[in-house]
């Protein structure tokens, strides 16, 4: 957004200086970008006068020239026609830098002559194209400055223009009255009146106006329009022309100046057709799909369904809020003009300009939201500029639609203040902050003018106070400490198991990825997810479609891209959301590891080994040892599709409540993601492990039993297809008091046993507390053991 001073000073009556305002701006949240002061490069070029010019001896375009400066007289070369006795010049000493030029002006020798100094062009000053010669001022005394000279007799070429940055929340700000407002709050000055008047018609509008039924509801709620008659469009004046080449934009012609000015000056766009072009009345309706429309840059665009149009009985003649058409646009033919004033959607005018790829100044505002409730002031302005610069003569106004009622009030809390930034202000300056915004007061109730659609709740009015106020008299204050000198734990009891399970795996050796989110459909139906779902409806690429169903996607395409790049053994974790669904409940939250590769580099004695599902396993169990879950799970078969079948597990309390899995990678899995094997990995649902009833901030104590433990070993003869773990269950059912432990040692198939047979020795540790144990009390416990395994396996215990 771009202004110049004195067009801020139109809205605001201020003494404030330059760097005051700006520095005020930045403040209030309305970043100065760039700030272009004509003057700051002119105060080292002086007025002076020739007092003398005689031809050059050595040269028939150069004259030697006896200028008066404030110093006395001095001379200079000149090549300029137009150097002659008794002008009065603009001069750069030597050691003025000329901005036209790029150079810094020195004391030299032209054709054997000495020159000291030069006398400078509008285009070295950069104030024109203009270099045929020298500039020539009707008067001005010699000595002074020539910044202080423009600044009385042409103010316009040394007026500062200020760059702005807006937030997309702040469309106000997008016209120079809304700056000004900000300012008037803060107390650089007031804000000026604005007349409100409205213009009569003195005669009926030739020209009907409607809007769809539906595009009334949805795109187009408002429309307000006028002729005026025998207006001459010519150029703009001066002052126009110069508030719109300042700020970069060309002028074309009077009509067309005039919304330009508007749409910065009040951001509010306005539209001039041609009402001579306009073939019967005009019409906003919602386009069908495949109409044609040549625009005012000169390019022809195709109309997509939906989007909004305004329509004469000759076909579209502008887009909504975005351009105008280039059949009813006004050249300096133009005799009958109507002026259009309308409300259009932002949501609608972003998306048709995102689809036809259109940028404009009106779009940019509409899509912003600009002020509904002063669609018809703007017009009666905009009509009293064209009367009074193009004369003619006005109709009445033609009305299609209301205007949008976006009407709301909050409470007003003062002390919320003080709570919500830390600021101490005033009950009654919070109110005259308000007041001076454009807020209407009511008791405690803030009503919201209708130019500021950020407004939507309590907080909003909070931070209107301290912005205006000024944030940089917050003063940095120790927090409280508790009474007890300890201050209570923050972190929730998941925020801790999270923190522990990062900590934990990092510690095992796993560099830790954070990926995004987002996955292509192909990798996460991989992995069980890619439906409808979980699809993002505006991705921001093809390659990120979908809500990962698990982690896995994002730590195998770390991998691959690692491999790319020769690091084959590779050991990658994360610590993050997955998601089943599309609520916000249905995702979880997990922990993550992948082992990629060897267990380490090679060396002489051969200990290199591939990773395989124990390495994955080991690493899930000192995750759930170390966020307290259950030391007893049961492991059982039925793991996702993405893991190897027969080489992956799970582990659970119960068939239902699974903790984690573990497993070697599918190798189909592999070849789609690109990854070299041999990978494992696994995943432990950090919220399904269930939390400690004492919730305590130590260990309870170890309790170790003084009496000695007595070990027992079992060979059962099973069928093959048995499990070990089925084994182990019953084993340790036989009397979970007293057996501590039951182990694996040793598996034997085929030989004597026959086909399809297989022998399983465990050992079993038991554990007395209250006595030692007798040979009695383990035989009984060693009977039981046999009774229970027997029975769960239909195996025999082995002679």
């Amino acid at each position: 957004m771009k202004f110049t001073l004195s067009w801020l000073k139109d809205h605001l009556d201020t003494d404030a200086s330059l760097d005051e305002i700006l520095y005020a701006l930045t403040d209030l949240g309305l970043e100065v970008e760039g700030v272009e002061n004509p003057a700051e490069k002119l105060r080292d070029f002086q007025i002076a006068k020739i007092a003398e010019a005689e031809q050059h001896p050595d040269a028939d375009k150069l004259r030697v020239c006896k200028v008066q400066t404030a110093e006395g007289e001095t001379q200079i070369v000149c090549g300029a026609p137009n150097a002659r006795a008794g002008i009065t010049v603009v001069l750069a000493k030597p050691g003025t830098y000329i901005p036209g030029l790029d150079i810094t002006i020195s004391v030299g020798k032209i054709r054997g002559v000495e020159s000291f100094g030069m006398m400078a062009s509008e285009k070295e000053l950069e104030l024109s194209d203009e270099h045929n010669g020298i500039i020539e001022l009707p008067e001005g005394e010699v000595g002074q400055s020539f910044a202080d000279w423009l600044a009385q007799h042409d103010p316009a070429k040394v007026d500062p223009v200020i760059e702005i940055a807006i937030t997309p929340n702040r469309p106000d700000a997008l016209g120079v009255r809304g700056v000004a407002r900000d300012l008037a709050a803060r107390g650089l000055g007031t804000l000026k009146a604005r007349d409100a008047d409205p213009i009569p018609g003195t005669f009926p509008c030739p020209i009907s106006v409607t809007i769809d039924a539906d595009t009334q509801e949805r795109a187009a709620p408002v429309f307000y329009g006028r002729v005026i008659r025998g207006v001459k469009n010519g150029p703009s004046p001066k002052w126009l022309q110069d508030a719109l080449n300042a700020i970069g934009l060309r002028p074309i012609s009077t009509l067309v100046d005039i919304t330009n000015f508007f749409t910065y000056d009040s951001n509010r766009p306005l539209h001039v057709f041609d009402a001579d072009k306009v073939a019967g009345g005009l019409r906003v309706h919602a386009a069908q799909g495949g109409e044609t429309f040549l625009a005012l840059d000169e390019k022809e665009y195709t109309l997509e369904p939906g989007m909004t149009a305004i329509s004469d009985d000759n076909g579209v003649e502008s887009l909504a809020g975005i351009m105008g058409g280039l059949e009813s646009g006004c050249t300096e033919e133009t005799v009958n003009v109507f002026l259009e004033a309308a409300f259009f959607d932002p949501i609608r005018t972003a998306t048709t300009g995102r689809a036809l790829k259109i940028n404009s100044d009106a779009r940019y505002r509409f899509e912003r939201g600009i002020d509904a409730a002063w669609t018809e002031t703007g017009l009666h302005h905009a009509t009293r500029m064209i009367l009074d610069l193009c004369g003619g003569e006005a109709s009445e106004v033609v009305v299609a639609g209301a205007v949008p009622d976006f009407s709301r009030a909050y409470k007003l809390d003062t002390d919320r203040v003080q709570s919500l930034v830390g600021m101490d202000i005033p009950a009654e300056q919070q109110r005259a902050t308000l007041s001076a915004l454009g807020f209407t007061l009511d008791g405690d109730m803030a009503h919201v003018p209708s130019w500021r659609p950020d407004i939507l709740g309590e907080a909003d009015l909070v931070e209107e106070v301290a912005r205006i106020a000024s944030l940089t008299k917050l003063e940095g204050k120790p927090l409280k400490r508790a009474q007890d000198g300890v201050p209570r734990a923050i972190l929730t009891p998941m925020q801790q198991r999270e923190r522990t399970a990062r900590r934990t795996i990092a510690a095992l050796g796993y560099n830790e990825c954070v990926t995004y989110s987002f996955v292509d459909q192909a990798s996460a139906a991989l992995f069980g997810g890619g439906d409808a779902a979980t699809m993002l409806e505006n991705p921001i690429s093809s390659e990120m479609s979908h809500m990962r169903p698990s982690l896995l996607p994002g730590l195998l395409q770390a991998a691959a891209r690692n491999q790319a790049r020769g690091f084959a053994d590779l050991a990658l974790f994360e610590v993050g959301p997955a998601f089943h669904g599309a609520e916000p409940e249905e995702q979880h939250l997990v922990a993550a590891g992948l082992l990629v590769g060897h267990s380490g580099p090679k060396d002489v004695h051969g200990a290199r080994r591939a990773v395989d599902v124990y390495d994955a396993k080991a690493d899930a169990e000192a995750v759930l040892a170390a966020i307290g879950a259950p030391a007893k799970v049961q492991i059982l078969r039925d793991t996702p599709d993405y893991l190897h079948p027969g080489r992956s597990g799970k582990m659970c309390l119960g068939p239902k409540k699974v903790m984690a899995v573990f497993g070697e990678v599918h190798p189909k899995v592999l070849a789609e993601m690109d990854v070299k094997g041999p990978a494992v990995t696994f995943a432990v649902y950090l919220q399904e492990p269930p939390l400690p009833r004492n919730k305590t901030t130590s260990r309870g104590s170890m309790v170790i039993s003084d009496l000695q433990a007595v070990e027992r070993d079992f060979a059962f003869v099973l069928d093959a297809d048995v499990e070990a773990l089925t084994v182990v269950n019953a084993a340790a059912g036989a009397d979970k008091a007293l057996i501590e432990e039951v182990r694996v040692f040793d598996e034997f198939i085929g030989g004597s046993l026959g086909e399809g047979k297989k022998s399983l020795a465990i050992s079993v540790r038991l554990q007395p507390t209250d006595k030692t144990l007798t040979e009695k009390d383990i035989e009984a416990v060693a009977e039981k053991i046999v009774q229970k395994v027997t029975k769960a396996t239909g195996g025999t215990l082995r002679g």
